[in-house]
């Protein structure tokens, strides 16, 4: 059964795409793509919805409650530290 993964950030528009075509090339490149579908949002629409997802990257403020959920996505537009997000993020997909 393939992973739901949800890419959101403040409007579903600007910094959600660019995470979104740098996680597909990691996919790929670690030949996990056929094992997860993406989905691109905004915060305001999935907040509720999270545990719809089986991953959730953000590149916006989440509720303190929800933190636990959701991988911080700023590292991959910044490129610091952006391979720990990778780990977390294959942590969360292979369990």
């Amino acid at each position: 059964m393939k992973k739901k993964l949800l890419i959101i950030c403040g409007t579903g528009v600007a910094t959600s795409t660019v995470v979104t075509g740098k996680i597909k090339e990691w996919l790929q490149d670690n030949q996990l793509d056929n094992q997860v579908t993406l989905f691109q949002s905004k915060i305001s629409d999935e907040v509720n919805n999270l545990d719809n997802y089986d991953v959730v990257i953000s590149t916006t403020i989440v509720p303190d409650n929800l933190k636990e959920k959701v991988i911080n996505g700023v590292p991959l537009l910044t490129g610091v530290r952006k391979e720990e997000v990778f780990l977390q993020l294959k942590e969360k997909l292979t369990k």
